[in-house]
């Protein structure tokens, strides 16, 4: 029978990250994300999850193993923070990648007015600089600046963990939106299971230090998904399964 997955768009094999002091950070971990799917990852703090990401985007070569990108694949990275330029209003701060990359004006023009439209960002606000939004606003910006390029992969490194349940809860909808709109295959780190769980299609758990990849959990619920998925029992006696795994693994 002929294999009818959606080819991989990334993948680790057999990953060793080691740092100079000798400390293994990721050990022989493997990885396959299949184009356009939705993947987290979870796990206890500092065990390697930022550092798969880094080396997914190419800024970290594995000491020992392989790293594959589909062919010319664009891959955009949200940090933690923000990052935004404090001198730049919101067009400018979403501008910036696409001057580095010598984009033409009209072309330029086109992509921010295409972000903006999809993450939903208010017209009174594009003239403001950073310090004049809310925490959540900024992470808004922070997303279409990454979406200005338009990628074919999205990493995302804890996005939204300094934001408040409520304000959580409409970014990871509109994190949903924009997959479906854009068809982005994405991976996302996260310490909260249950947005994990809402977010995904797979859910991946890793160990403590040195990091491996040590279970997964397929997530069943079809998209689109809405904040009342949260309240059925089937939520949440999968997000109590992969709460008990993380709890075994904690060091």
């Amino acid at each position: 029978m002929a294999n009818t997955s959606p080819p991989a768009a990334l993948s680790i094999a057999a990953a060793t990250v080691r740092f100079n002091a000798g400390t293994t950070v990721l050990d022989k971990v493997d990885l396959s994300i299949h184009q356009g799917e939705f993947v987290s990852l979870v796990g206890p703090s500092g065990c390697g999850k930022s550092t798969i990401l880094r080396l997914l985007a190419g800024l970290l070569e594995p000491s020992e193993g392989a790293v594959r990108r589909g062919d010319n694949l664009a891959v955009a990275f949200v940090f933690q923070e923000p990052n935004l330029l404090p001198w730049r209003n919101v067009v400018d701060n979403i501008r910036l990648p696409l001057e580095l990359a010598g984009v033409p004006s009209g072309e330029q023009q086109r992509r921010i007015d295409a972000s903006l439209s999809l993450i939903g960002l208010d017209e009174s606000d594009q003239s403001k600089r950073p310090r004049m939004l809310s925490g959540g606003m900024r992470m808004r910006v922070s997303l279409a600046r990454a979406l200005v390029t338009e990628p074919d992969v999205l990493l995302l490194d804890e996005p939204f963990a300094a934001l408040d349940d409520m304000l959580r809860q409409q970014l990871n909808e509109d994190v949903l939106r924009i997959r479906e709109a854009r068809g982005i295959t994405t991976l996302f780190v996260t310490h909260n299971v249950s947005e994990a769980v809402f977010l995904s299609e797979r859910v991946l758990v890793m160990s403590s230090t040195p990091g491996r990849l040590v279970d997964e959990f397929v997530v069943p619920f079809e998209y689109p998904r809405t904040a009342s998925l949260k309240a059925e029992a089937r939520f949440a006696g999968l997000a109590g399964d992969i709460a008990q795994r993380l709890r075994a693994v904690q060091p």
